[in-house]
């Protein structure tokens, strides 16, 4: 199964920063056992969410030559939780970039102002072609910011 955890990309200023959104769902199928009667968003999903974020932001920076693979959480902090329902607010930056196989970023998610995760960490990039097809993927980017005439 394949998760699939940013719904919308609302800024991006290229090789720097990247805002996007993710929806919690009550149809979401990890919701079921996390946990029974009170379904909350893993954290792991949070983190995860930000991973992807920070792909995005990597991939359009490169034209879609490159992708950004988690490496190291340096940091990381949950300050509550996610419910279903809730528009979570991601905001990832990129504090530093020794060589351009290890890069370092801060990010933190948002519900109505409330801080939820809050994350350093590193990685490497990869060439994007040996993950995903480069163009569906500059189209699905088109689509999650709104840039097609959908």
């Amino acid at each position: 199964m394949r998760y699939l955890l940013i719904d919308h990309i609302t800024e991006w200023k290229p090789g720097e920063s990247i805002r996007g959104i993710k929806n919690v769902a009550m149809s979401e199928d990890f919701l079921e056992f996390h946990f029974p009667g009170t379904p909350i968003m893993p954290g792991v999903m949070l983190l995860e969410a930000i991973s992807q974020l920070t792909g995005w932001l990597v991939a359009a920076s490169s034209d879609f030559k490159e992708w950004f693979l988690i490496g190291r959480v340096l940091k990381c902090g949950f300050y509550g939780f996610a419910l279903p329902g809730d528009k979570v607010e991601f905001t990832v930056s990129k504090i530093s970039s020794g060589s351009e196989e290890s890069l370092t970023f801060a990010a933190v998610g948002m519900v109505e102002g409330k801080k939820k995760i809050a994350a350093e960490f590193g990685g490497s990039l990869t060439p994007l072609s040996e993950l995903e097809n480069p163009e569906e993927q500059r189209r699905f980017f088109s689509i999650l910011t709104r840039q097609t005439g959908m």
